[in-house]
């Protein structure tokens, strides 16, 4: 079995006992970044390493490319050998926020590095311990691995050439946060409120059912259509406020077999990074 998108915890398990795969717990709360490692250290899935956001996922000392910049390849990689990953080890991230903080991002960054055997836990660790699975406090020990790996770049999304590509109306951009940051009616984390003229809004929540799950493939391709119209998946570049819950929308394109979107990196921190780039406000 190769993963691609998702699987479930009862597919994992099982999959746990027959081969070799690399978990990473990704959880992460915005409010307070020393959580997750702290809910990690108390329980997690067996065996699992942790990824933290900010150190792990992100390189904090990129100025203009966000609150979460895209490391490069070689600091993805250090992180990689760390956690003794080599190449060929399947991977499945997951959180308790629904893929959302920071599981997508793993995923994606995985896929940027040419490795297609990797999921998300759909329904994450709340989904794990609802099936009645076990948790442990031990400490992974893993011999460290030597690892290379090069990012796709046409894969990512910067502000320069999103500016360009915004000139095309065939281009469609998601925005994944909720709608009422989308529109500037509230901002609770970045410096301006609003969106990038032109972008559309696609809340990653609305990925999800009332579980905590995501929706059938089916729904998902037939809402993503919907947005699409006449433009291929390919036409479309996804962002957020910091190049996280994008991933998201990616994921759930990728699950309902809308292949070829984008990320725009460093998303809508970073597009305010300079306050000559223009905002919108409203629907």
């Amino acid at each position: 079995m190769t993963l691609q998108t998702l699987i479930g915890a009862r597919d994992l398990a099982d999959a746990m006992n027959e081969r070799t795969i690399l978990v990473v717990d990704c959880r992460f709360d915005l409010a307070d970044p020393a959580r997750g490692e702290r809910d990690y250290m108390q329980a997690h899935i067996p065996g699992a390493v942790y990824a933290d956001l900010n150190r792990d996922l992100s390189d904090l000392s990129r100025p203009g490319l966000g609150r979460h910049p895209l490391p490069d390849a070689g600091g993805f990689a250090t992180v990689l050998g760390r956690w003794g990953w080599v190449r060929g080890t399947p991977v499945v991230a997951y959180d308790a926020a629904n893929g959302a903080l920071a599981a997508a991002r793993l995923w994606w960054m995985l896929r940027l590095s040419g490795n297609r055997d990797v999921a998300v836990l759909d329904g994450g660790l709340q989904a794990w311990t609802a099936a009645g699975l076990p948790l442990s406090a031990d400490m992974p020990h893993r011999a460290p691995s030597v690892v290379a790996v090069d990012f796709d770049p046409a894969q990512i999304v910067y502000t320069e050439a999103l500016a360009q590509m915004l000139q095309n109306p065939q281009m469609l951009l998601i925005d994944a946060r909720a709608a009422a940051r989308f529109r500037g009616d509230v901002e609770p984390i970045d410096a301006v409120g609003g969106h990038v003229p032109g972008a559309q809004n696609r809340p990653f929540s609305d990925n999800l059912d009332a579980n905590g799950r995501f929706k059938p493939a089916s729904t998902l391709r037939k809402e993503f259509e919907g947005l699409l119209a006449s433009r291929s998946s390919a036409d479309v570049v996804n962002m957020c406020g910091s190049g996280v819950t994008a991933c998201h929308n990616l994921l759930a394109m990728e699950h309902a077999g809308l292949h070829g979107a984008r990320v725009y990196a460093p998303s809508w921190s970073g597009w305010i990074a300079d306050p000559a780039r223009p905002v919108a406000k409203g629907g």
